[in-house]
């Protein structure tokens, strides 16, 4: 990594073990790490000591919310500086990571960039509760959402009625506020109340949980098992064959 120049890179969606060859790489290497809170302390075991890591996640440790306008300008401050500079996000940073908007940020001030992908959640997450998202007989097609929009909002740019009455998975990352409405929603556009759908919480991870229902119930029963953020949401036929694949979980272990 040359100094003066940012790397975005993707953390994974929980697992230190599935952080890349090359992220673990250019935490070695940089003189600041810009952190996002999903972001595990194993993870940051790579970092070397003298380097410099700096919390800028949306709901951060410290209680404090920067504005992704504030997280651009230290990108580009500590770019300037000639340090070099690792933007360290969950997942990947071009799902839902708003990396983009900070390597345009980059692309306009004409400062050198790289982007390393990360696995993302909504891939990782499901596999881990033994649940794939694509399965031959099943389903050949999935889309990823995020849970902050509002089904029947008429101004949303995702046309959630193809996504109610099409036959493929749906993964919806985040939003477990919005549960009810987003199941209820999906109901309206055309999906099968009884669609098997699960949710996962602190999916890849040690304390990963899981509640399997149907579209309908899947709100209630969640509330009910007290799952908490960051979940992620899969609804589609392939949530039947996690009884039969289901590999990974504390249940599993202490079976």
């Amino acid at each position: 990594m040359i100094p003066g120049s940012a790397a975005l890179v993707g953390a994974g969606p929980g697992d230190p073990g599935l952080l890349t060859l090359r992220a673990a790489q250019l935490l070695g290497e940089a003189d600041v790490v810009l952190v996002d809170r999903l972001v595990s302390k194993e993870i940051l075991e790579h970092v070397r000591p003298e380097a410099t890591v700096v919390d800028v996640g949306k709901t951060s440790w410290t209680g404090t919310a920067p504005r992704q306008e504030e997280i651009n300008a230290q990108l580009l401050e500590h770019v300037r500086a000639g340090r070099r500079v690792v933007r360290l996000k969950g997942g990947d940073p071009f799902v839902f990571g708003r990396g983009s908007e900070e390597a345009q940020a980059l692309a306009a001030a004409g400062l050198p960039f790289e982007v390393v992908p990360g696995i993302s959640s909504a891939i990782a997450v499901p596999a881990y509760a033994g649940i794939p998202v694509t399965a031959r007989g099943v389903t050949q097609d999935v889309c990823v959402v995020t849970g902050h929009l509002d089904p029947d909002d008429p101004a949303s740019r995702v046309r959630w009625q193809a996504l109610a009455t099409g036959p493929g998975t749906l993964v919806i990352l985040m939003g477990q506020d919005r549960l009810p409405m987003l199941a209820a929603g999906l109901i309206r556009h055309g999906r099968a109340a009884d669609t098997p759908a699960a949710c996962i919480e602190q999916g890849t991870t040690t304390q990963q949980r899981v509640v399997v229902s149907t579209l309908e119930h899947l709100a209630r029963e969640v509330a009910a098992a007290g799952l908490r953020a960051p979940v992620t949401t899969v609804v589609g036929d392939v949530v039947r064959l996690r009884e039969e694949l289901r590999w990974f979980g504390p249940d599993l272990e202490d079976a």
